[in-house]
Order: C-alpha cells, then sequence, then structure tokens
C-alpha cells in the first residue's frame, strides 16, 4: 500500500528534531529540516530559516505532505495555522493546553491532520493508559506518572535539563486538569507529592500540567480518578515550590528558565521512566495493571541518543507512521488514546518501546 505521506518537513533541529528527521528519511520519507542556524552537517536537505520569514515558511510547508514542528510550546500555534491552511497534515510535541485548544478548534475544518501532542508525555503514555483502560469493565482510576532525569543526579535538586526550559517551566506553573471523585477539576501544579519505586529507585511524583492530553475529556464520566504527576529524584519538588513561589519567580519565568538550565545544564546519561497504572473492576473483582519501564540513552544510525530523545522522536514518528499507511484518520484532531498500543509498537521507531 502505498504511503499517504511521503515528504515530511521538521522544523527545529534541535535534539529532537534531527533524530526524528533521522529516523523519518531512514523509514523511507522524503525528509527537509528547517532551522534558523543549524550547526551540522545533516544527511537531508535543509532549509536555513526562521519561522518568522513568512515567505519561506509557507513555501516549506507547501512543499511537503507532512509538517513536524519541533519547536518551543510558544512557536507552534503560527506554524500550526500555516499548515492548517495549506491543507497538509500537522505534527507537534507540545505539553501546552492553550496551544492544543486552538488547533483543535482549527481542525473543525482543517482538509489535513492535526496531530499536537505526540511525544512522551502527552503521547505516549496516554497510548499505554488507555490500553491498560479497555482491559477493564468499570474504572476507578487511571494514574499516569513519567519522568527524564539524570542516571547519576547530584546537587539537592537532583535534576539536569535535557528537555526544554520554557517547557519545563510551563509545566511547573499551569494548573492541571484533572479527575477527582468523577468530576473534571484543575488544580495547582507540583502538589499531591508521593512516593513512587521503579526498579529499586525510590522517587518522588507529583502534579504538573499538559501531560493527559485530551484523557480527561475522553473518560469523563468513565472514571473516578485520572491524574498525571512528573517523576523526581526526592526533594526536588520541595526545592522548586521555594524557588516558583517564595523567591517569586514564577511572575518571571524566563528569567526562571535561565537560572535553572545555567545552574542544572544537561548530561548525556539519562534515564526516562514511565509508569501508568489503571485500577478497576474484571469480573467482579478489582484489579490493577501496570506498564512500568526504565529506557535508556541508545545507539541510533551509529550515534548515541539521550533517552529524552529518543524516546520522544520515536514517538511522533510511530504516529507519522500509522497515519500515513493508513492506520489512523487523516484528517480533523487526533486524540493520542484513539491510537491502538499494538499498533504503536509494530512500527519501526515504536519497537523501541518494546
Amino acid at each position: 500500500m502505498a504511503k499517504l505521506i511521503k515528504s515530511v518537513l521538521v522544523i527545529g533541529l534541535g535534539r529532537v528534531g534531527s533524530l526524528a528527521a533521522i529516523l523519518l528519511q531512514s523509514n523511507g520519507y522524503q525528509v527537509t529540516g528547517f532551522d534558523t542556524s543549524p550547526d551540522e552537517d545533516y544527511p537531508f536537505k535543509v532549509i536555513s530559516a526562521s519561522v518568522t520569514d513568512e515567505v519561506a515558511l509557507e513555501q516549506a510547508i507547501a512543499g511537503h505532505d507532512a509538517t513536524l514542528t519541533c519547536l518551543p510550546f510558544y512557536l507552534n500555534l503560527a506554524v500550526a495555522k500555516k499548515v492548517y491552511q495549506s491543507g497538509r497534515h500537522y505534527f507537534d510535541l507540545t505539553e501546552d493546553v492553550p496551544t492544543t485548544t486552538a488547533i483543535r478548534e482549527m481542525s473543525e475544518s482543517a482538509k489535513g491532520l492535526m496531530a499536537p501532542q505526540c511525544g512522551l508525555a502527552p503521547g505516549f503514555v496516554g497510548i499505554c493508559g488507555a490500553h491498560l483502560a479497555k482491559g477493564f469493565e468499570r474504572l476507578r482510576s487511571m494514574e499516569l506518572r513519567v519522568g527524564a532525569l539524570p542516571q547519576h543526579p547530584r546537587g539537592l535538586l537532583g535534576y539536569a535539563f535535557n528537555w526544554s526550559a520554557e517547557g519545563v517551566v510551563n509545566e511547573y506553573l499551569n494548573d492541571c486538569e484533572v479527575i477527582q471523585d468523577g468530576q473534571r477539576a484543575s488544580v495547582p501544579a507540583m502538589e499531591g507529592l508521593e512516593t513512587i519505586v521503579i526498579d529499586g529507585v525510590q522517587l518522588e511524583a507529583f502534579t504538573t500540567s499538559g501531560g493527559l492530553g485530551t484523557l480527561c475529556e475522553t473518560y469523563d464520566r468513565k472514571v473516578d480518578h485520572l491524574n498525571y504527576k512528573t517523576i523526581r529524584y526526592p526533594g526536588h519538588g520541595e526545592l522548586m515550590r521555594f524557588f516558583f513561589n517564595e523567591l517569586y519567580m514564577r511572575n518571571r519565568r524566563t528569567e526562571a528558565g535561565e537560572i535553572l538550565v545555567h545552574a542544572k545544564p544537561p548530561v548525556k546519561d539519562d534515564v526516562v521512566y514511565v509508569h501508568v497504572a489503571v485500577e478497576g473492576w474484571k469480573e467482579e473483582k478489582l484489579a490493577r495493571d501496570e506498564f512500568v519501564r526504565s529506557y535508556f540513552p541508545r545507539e541510533i544510525k551509529s550515534r548515541n541518543w539521550k533517552a529524552i530523545s529518543w524516546t520522544t522522536a520515536a514517538s511522533v514518528c510511530a504516529v507519522i507512521e500509522l497515519v500515513s499507511q493508513g492506520s489512523l484518520q487523516h484528517h480533523g484532531f487526533l486524540k493520542q488514546e484513539d491510537i491502538s498500543l499494538e499498533l504503536f509498537l509494530n512500527t519501526p521507531t515504536g519497537q523501541f518501546f518494546k
């Protein structure tokens, strides 16, 4: 069967974008990169331009079946509007709720597919949660936990900014959508501290925004409790609450991100923890199913990639593959929980998660 998507424009060639482009090309797609200042030689064509250059952006989008943006969340909406106008397919990795809401509104009349939130969380973790939920006759709770951490933490924060500083600050400060006692609600970020243990490592988790994607809508009146929390090493949450609240850095987001990255720069040896747990009734008996994994850096195309980079890039590439082969809808708005985990894991990049 011929691919529905043959060419992909990848905007933003950072750690995730460059790997996504490499994976897509290796899987048979015609790939073009788009970046303000590409800093290395890539095995695909690269357009050196800014997304603020509307003419260059429109021409690049028009020349491809699909566009994947790996930009900071606040730049995605402008790109999404251009893709919508062109009638092509759109994919991104955003965790930002207002951005996703705006994209969804456009998707109601879109000729192509509008698919934000195709990363790790939101994204893969929601696919896992929905997969587990299908095994229950009646649901009690769905708990989704994800953390991208240094393997060898140093200092009280126990953290390294291997992900976008803007995205992390956004998640720590924006309110979080949840389902509590069967009702959709909004709760503050950095609350609900809990202990969690994965592979014998004691960790903590607390609420952050955006990780659920559209799950609260999908499971409204179907589950008593649904929430997403970020996994960190013990003590991290308390220090971040002090930083943002008592030092009033919550009102200076850009500066906060700069300070944190300066203090905790990226590391090569990272680990991504995924802990998804669903509880409910099977044949009138209360049961609990879990999907728990620890993902580490891996070699791809003769180069070592951080865990957060390959888990994010592989996730969105798997979704693009499923759309391209006709296993998913190809217009309107795509909910991550509508994606089959079995089909996802059988794509060329989805196999990395097995």
